[in-house]
C-alpha cells in the first residue's frame, strides 16, 4: 500500500506495535539493510525553503497517556516592579529600614567545608549537591567512572579555545546597595551554592564549558563509524530505538543502559559508508516504564514534525548533507550601546491568514525592522511547541526549531540575513516551565513524574498548567545549560529573552503575591535558591562564552541584584523587562485622561533599581492577546474600523487616540529605561487582537469552551495598513520610526544624564533632560501654552527634533519647525537656564541642543 502526500508516494509501513504492554511479545521481523525500510521525510535538491512532508505514523498507539498541553494563562501585575525606587535623577537607591532576614540553618551547610563535600561524594558516588542527591539518580563520584567518559575526551579534544572566567568573590553587591548588608546570609549562601556547583563541575565534568556541550553527548551524534543515541531515563525498564530506518520494530534497535540511568545504542554505517539513520527519517525511543510501554520523541531532538492530520509529533533525524546545510555568511554585530527591540512572532507575521515561515519573515519582514530603526529582533516561539495557541510558551522540543515555519536551516538563513542587516537576533527562551503534553514533550518522559521536574505540586504551575524544572538535579543543569548554548552555538543568536522568570525564583511562582519592594520578600525561604543559582550559572555561561551576547529577563518582582554580574554577587542579566509600566498604562487607559496624575506617570516610569538597566515597553505580545487589548484599541475602539481613512474627518475619539498613542510611546522610551520593546504591529495601532485558531474544547466538567473555527484571521499582523498612505495608521507608524531614528542619532536612552524639571499636575506638563535633549508632554486635553518657560541645563541654541504634532505623523502642524529656542541665564525648575516655547495640547516635542552660548 501506499499513501500519497502532496505528490509523494510513502510506503505505509506495517505495524510494529500489538496492543499490548508486553515488550517481549514483539516479535522482530526486521531483516537486511536498514536503507530498504527507510521513509525520509525531506526531498533533496528541493528549494531553500524545503517543504516538510510527514505521512502518518506507521504504528498505533495505544497508550493511555493523553496530550494535555494547554494555554498558558500570562500573568499580569497591576503593581509597580516592587523594587527600590530610584530618584528621579537616578542618583541613589532608596532606603529600606527593615530587619535583617537570617535563613534557617545556614551554619549546616559550610560553604567553605570542601573536604566535607568531597567525603561524602566518595562515599555515595554523587556529586553533593544541597548536601545530598537532589534528584534521586546517581551521579559521578571521585572515584567512579562517568557515565560518559568515552566522549567527555572527544567532546575536550574538539572542544573549542572558549572558556569561562572562575567565580569572583560575590561582595560588590554591598557596596552597590548597602542595604544588601542586612540580608548578607542569604546572599552569602546563595553564592556559595552557586561557586560549590562550579567547583562540582569543574570536579566532575571538565568544567561548565564542557558540561554546557551535553548535546555532544546526548541524543544523537554522529562520527565516521556510525550514530550514536544517548538518553538519561533512570525510570526506564527497558528501551529501544524505533523508526522508520527499522520499520518501527522495537527487537531491532535495544538500548543499554548503564548505572547512571543512561540508555545508549550505536549504530553502525551501512555496508556503502552510508548512515543507519537518513536524514529526515522519524524516530522515537520505546520505553518500558513504571507507566506502562511509552514511545517519546528524544528529549534531546534538534526537530520534530506533526504529520498532516494527526495530533502527535515526530522527531526527526535532522542530519543533511554537507552540501545542503546553511552556512553562515555574516558575522554578529557587536551589541549596540542602547538596545531597541522589535518583538516578533514569525507564523503570525503574514498580512495573509497563515502561518508565515522562516523565509518569508527573512525576505519580508527584517526589511520592515531595518527601515523602521530598530536594532535588534527578539524572536517568539522559536523552541517547537505542539499546542500553537501557547504562543510558544508550552515547549515540547528544547532544542528543535518550531517546524510550522519551516527547517532548522531556514532559520539559520533568517537570522544570517538579520545580521547581514545589523539586527541583533534574541530569542525568547523558556526555561521556567515546560509543555504538560506527555506524548510529545519531556512530561513523564520515562515514565515517572519527577525525571525534569519536581514531583507532587512543587513541580506543577497551577495556573498554567504547565511543569517546573528541578533545578537542583544535576542532569537538568546539564539539559538546560546545553540547551541555552545549543542556541547560541548551532544558530548564532544574540543573546535571550528569559521568560517567567519572577515564577522561577519564588516558590509561590508570584502568584498572588504583591511585592512591595521590602526585601524580606526577595531574601527569605520563598525564594526558590536553586532556581537563581541555575540563573546565575546560565548568565555566566553566556557572558562568559559570549562577551556580546545579551540575556533580559522578565520579573516583575524587582528582585535586588538581578542586573549586577555574576562576580560581583548577582544574578547576571543584562537588562530587566519593566513590566510595570505596561500594567500603569493600561491602568490608566481604563480612566480619561483627564484624571491622569503626572507624578504617578514619572513614578511608575522611573522606578527601577540604581545602575540596574531595563527593557521599557508600552505594550508587548501580552496585551495583544484576545480578551486584553492593545494601547490603540483602548483609545479608539470601534472608531478604528470607520474612521481611520484620511478621506473622512476622524471622530475626536480617533484624534484623541492618535496624539495620545504617540505620546505614551515616547514617553516610555524617553525615561523607561536603559532599551524599549514593541510588539509587531504596535508601532502603527495594530487594530483587534491576536486570536490563536482553535477549536470548541469540551471540558471534563462538561462545559463548552468555544473556538474560532480555527480561524487565522486574527492571528496575523496587517503590515498593510501601515503602509497605506491613505490611512491614519501610517502616521503612527511614522512618528514610531522618527522616534526608532530620533534614538539612533542621540543615544539618549543610555545617556548618564537624567533630569526630571517638571511635573506640573495644574498644567499637565512634564519636562525632562536626558542627554543633550529636553522633552516636553504636554497631556492637557485643550490647552495649549505660548511662551511656556522650560528649565535646560546646557545653554545654548536648541531645535525641534521631533514633534509628535507634526501633519506626516497624524498631527495639526501647530508649531514652526524653522523656529529657533536661545536660552537665557537664570535658575528655573531648578535648572541653571531656560528658554521659552509654544505647547500645544496633547503634543510630545523634542528639543536639541545644537550650539553652544554665543562667544562675546
Amino acid at each position: 500500500m501506499v499513501s500519497t502526500l502532496a505528490g509523494i508516494r510513502f510506503p505505509l509501513l506495517p505495524s510494529a506495535y500489538n496492543n499490548s504492554n508486553n515488550s517481549a511479545s514483539l516479535h522482530s521481523s526486521f531483516n537486511g539493510d536498514r536503507r530498504t525500510s527507510s521513509l525520509s521525510l525531506f526531498l533533496t535538491n528541493s528549494s531553500f525553503s524545503r517543504k516538510i512532508f510527514a505521512g502518518k505514523p506507521s504504528y498505533d498507539s495505544d497508550s493511555s497517556l493523553t496530550v494535555a498541553a494547554s494555554k498558558k494563562v500570562l500573568v499580569s501585575d497591576s503593581q509597580s516592579d516592587g523594587s527600590s525606587s530610584v530618584t528621579e535623577q537616578l542618583e541613589a537607591p532608596g532606603t529600606v529600614s527593615e530587619d535583617p532576614q537570617v535563613l534557617e540553618d545556614v551554619d549546616n551547610v559550610a560553604m567553605e567545608d570542601d573536604k566535607k563535600v568531597e567525603d561524602e561524594a566518595k562515599k555515595s558516588n554523587v556529586p553533593s549537591l544541597d548536601a545530598g542527591n537532589v534528584d534521586g539518580t546517581e551521579a559521578r563520584g571521585e572515584e567512579t567512572p562517568h557515565p560518559l567518559d568515552g566522549t567527555v575526551s572527544t567532546a575536550k579534544k574538539n572542544a573549542t579555545q572558549k572558556s569561562i572566567p572562575p567565580p569572583g568573590n560575590g561582595k560588590k553587591i554591598y557596596e552597590i546597595d548597602p542595604l544588601l548588608v542586612g540580608f548578607r546570609d542569604h546572599l552569602d549562601y546563595r553564592y556559595g551554592q552557586y561557586k560549590r556547583l562550579r567547583e562540582e563541575i569543574d570536579k566532575y565534568e571538565g568544567g561548565l564549558e564542557v558540561f554546557s556541550r551535553g548535546y555532544e553527548k546526548f541524543g544523537f551524534t554522529r562520527s565516521a563509524e556510525g550514530i550514536t543515541y544517548r538518553e538519561w531515563a533512570p525510570g526506564a525498564k527497558s528501551a529501544s530505538l524505533i523508526g522508520d530506518f527499522n520499520n518501527w520494530n522495537t527487537n531491532a534497535d535495544v538500548m543499554s543502559q548503564n548505572e547512571f540511568g543512561v540508555w545508549e545504542i550505536f549504530l553502525p554505517n551501512n555496508a556503502d559508508g552510508s548512515p543507519a539513520i537518513p536524514h529526515g527519517s522519524r524516530v522515537k525511543i520505546r520505553m518500558d516504564t513504571p507507566s506502562g510501554i511509552k514511545d517519546s520523541i528524544p528529549a534531546w531532538i534538534k526537530f520534530s514534525v506533526q504529520a498532516p492530520g494527526e495530533i502527535p509529533y515526530n522527531g526527526i533525524y535532522y542530519d543533511p548533507p554537507e552540501e545542503e546545510k546553511y552556512v553562515f555568511q555574516h558575522s554578529q554585530p557587536k551589541r549596540p550601546k542602547s538596545l531597541r527591540i522589535y518583538e516578533a512572532h514569525v507564523g503570525m507575521s503574514s498580512t495573509e491568514p497563515k502561518i508565515n515561515t522562516y523565509a518569508e519573515f527573512r525576505d519580508d519582514v527584517l526589511p520592515r525592522i531595518k527601515r523602521l530603526g530598530y536594532n535588534a529582533v527578539q524572536l517568539m516561539a522559536i523552541q517547537e511547541h505542539s499546542y500553537y495557541a501557547s504562543f510558544g510558551y508550552h515547549v515540547t522540543n528544547f532544542f528543535a526549531p518550531s517546524s510550522r515555519c519551516g527547517t532548522p536551516d531556514d532559520l539559520k538563513s533568517l537570522i544570517d540575513k538579520a545580521h547581514e542587516l545589523g539586527i541583533l537576533v534574541l530569542m525568547d527562551i523558556v526555561h521556567s516551565h515546560a509543555s504538560n503534553n506527555v506524548l510529545d514533550g519531556l512530561n513523564m518522559f520515562d515514565g515517572t513524574n519527577s525525571h525534569y521536574f519536581h514531583s507532587g505540586s512543587r513541580g506543577y504551575h497551577w495556573m498554567w498548567d504547565s511543569r517546573l524544572f528541578n533545578y537542583g538535579s544535576w542532569e537538568v543543569l546539564r539539559y538546560l545549560l546545553s540547551n541555552a548554548r545549543w542556541w547560541l552555538e548551532e544558530y548564532k543568536f544574540d543573546g535571550f529573552r528569559f521568560d517567567g522568570v519572577t515564577s522561577m525564583m519564588y516558590t509561590h511562582h508570584g502568584l498572588q503575591v504583591a511585592f512591595t519592594g521590602n526585601y524580606n520578600e526577595y531574601f527569605g525561604l520563598a525564594t526558590d535558591v536553586d532556581a537563581v543559582t541555575y540563573l546565575m550559572l546560565v548568565n555566566d555561561l553566556i557572558h562568559g562564552l559570549y562577551p556580546e551576547a545579551v540575556t533580559i529577563g522578565e520579573d516583575v518582582s524587582g528582585m535586588p541584584t538581578f542586573c549586577v554580574s555574576v562576580q560581583d554577587g548577582g544574578v547576571g542579566f543584562d537588562y530587566r523587562l519593566h513590566m510595570a509600566i505596561a500594567d500603569k498604562w493600561i491602568e490608566l487607559l481604563q480612566k480619561m485622561d483627564e484624571e491622569w496624575q503626572m507624578g504617578d506617570i514619572v513614578h511608575t516610569l522611573t522606578n527601577r533599581r540604581w545602575r540596574e538597566k531595563c527593557v521599557a515597553y508600552a505594550e508587548s505580545h501580552d496585551q495583544a492577546l484576545v480578551g486584553d487589548k492593545t494601547i490603540a484599541f483602548w483609545l479608539m475602539d470601534k472608531d478604528m474600523y470607520d474612521f481611520m481613512a484620511l478621506d473622512r474627518p476622524a471622530t475626536p475619539l480617533v484624534d484623541r487616540g492618535i496624539a495620545l498613542h504617540k505620546m505614551i510611546r515616547l514617553i516610555t522610551m524617553g525615561l523607561g529605561g536603559e532599551g524599549y520593546l514593541n510588539f509587531m504591529g504596535n508601532e502603527f495601532g495594530h487594530p483587534e487582537w491576536i486570536d490563536f485558531p482553535r477549536g470548541t474544547q469540551h471540558l471534563p466538567n462538561g462545559k463548552l469552551v468555544p473556538g474560532n473555527n480555527n480561524s487565522f484571521d486574527k492571528c496575523r499582523r496587517r503590515f498593510d495598513l501601515g503602509d497605506a498612505n491613505y490611512l491614519r495608521y501610517h502616521g503612527l507608524q511614522e512618528f514610531d520610526q522618527a522616534m526608532q531614528h530620533l534614538e539612533e542619532t542621540y543615544c539618549f536612552m543610555t545617556s548618564e544624564h537624567q533630569y526630571i524639571s517638571r511635573k506640573d499636575e495644574g498644567d499637565r506638563v512634564i519636562v525632562f533632560e536626558r542627554g543633550n535633549l529636553v522633552f516636553v508632554f504636554n497631556f492637557h486635553w485643550s490647552k495649549s501654552y505660548s511662551d511656556y518657560r522650560v528649565g535646560c541645563l546646557k545653554p545654548g541654541k536648541y531645535k525641534i527634533v521631533l514633534d509628535s504634532d507634526e501633519k506626516l505623523f497624524g498631527g495639526f502642524n501647530r508649531i514652526d519647525h524653522s523656529a529657533e529656542y536661545f536660552t537665557t541665564d537664570g535658575w528655573f525648575d531648578d535648572r541653571p537656564h531656560s528658554f521659552l516655547l509654544y505647547a500645544p495640547c496633547r503634543t510630545a516635542v523634542v528639543y536639541a541642543l545644537v550650539a553652544g552660548p554665543a562667544k562675546d
